[in-house]
């Protein structure tokens, strides 16, 4: 997927998304206008290769998205962080997020990623779906972040160890 040419796609996902009241990191309301810049200005990352996205689409609609974001530093080149893992709330229930989430770990394990971690609205629907795919919480912090609508909640950090392949980044 090419970021930029799925951009306006994207934009409308995350507006969706954080409007609808998901905690992805931005407050509602959310403006089209700086979703889109948000996920235009990944684009150098995903050009420099540290950060990897994936979309499920129907079409020309943007339905799910998650990211892989690569560190930079020598000593943690065997970890990546899951990050802004989201559904559109008209296609959650359909097995999209458990795909998007296996695609990747998958290439998590392709590129030589043996540890990924991310971190999670305590008590968001999106646990249930991180434990039942097998990552390990490792506790929560309270107030770490806002909701959309304002108010700080603890979030729960999780890892997930990967199965090494040959194929390495």
């Amino acid at each position: 997927m090419q970021l930029l040419q799925r951009a306006a796609e994207l934009a409308d996902l995350l507006t969706n998304t954080v409007n609808g009241g998901a905690s992805v990191g931005f407050l509602a309301p959310l403006a089209r206008a700086d979703a889109l810049a948000w996920w235009e200005g990944r684009a150098a990352d995903v050009a420099a290769g540290q950060l990897a996205v994936w979309a499920a689409c129907d079409g020309e609609q943007v339905l799910g998205t998650v990211s892989l974001a690569f560190p930079d530093k020598a000593n943690s080149r065997h970890r990546a962080e899951l990050v802004k893992l989201m559904v559109a709330p008209e296609a959650r229930g359909r097995g999209l997020g458990r795909g998007l989430l296996a695609t990747a770990e998958a290439a998590a394990a392709a590129a030589g990623v043996t540890l990924l971690h991310l971190d999670t609205e305590t008590g968001s629907p999106a646990e249930q779906l991180y434990r039942s795919s097998g990552w390990t919480p490792v506790g929560a912090i309270p107030d770490y972040a806002a909701d959309p609508g304002g108010v700080l909640r603890p979030t729960t950090i999780y890892y997930k160890r990967i199965p090494a392949t040959a194929l390495t980044r």
